[in-house]
């Protein structure tokens, strides 16, 4: 009988994981997981993919009040 955290994580598990670590928190039983069945490469991949993105819009919106702000 195996457990849901006995499973190697889905895409969705590790994007979901890389978002909670970019908020510092996450349950003991999903990092568990990560470690001992995620691949390192997926969870640098989409944590590259996240910070793209959130860098991405923080240039947006500096950008977007800049405009308003007529500078």
């Amino acid at each position: 009988m195996t457990d849901k955290n006995e499973k190697e994580p889905t895409l969705f598990d590790v994007a979901k994981s890389v978002m909670w670590a970019f908020l510092g928190v996450q349950k003991s039983k999903n990092y568990e997981r990560d470690f001992k069945h995620g691949k390192p490469s997926q969870y640098i991949i989409i944590g590259l993919i996240g910070v793209s993105i959130f860098i991405s819009i923080l240039v947006m919106v500096v950008k977007l009040v800049l405009s308003l702000a007529g500078v």
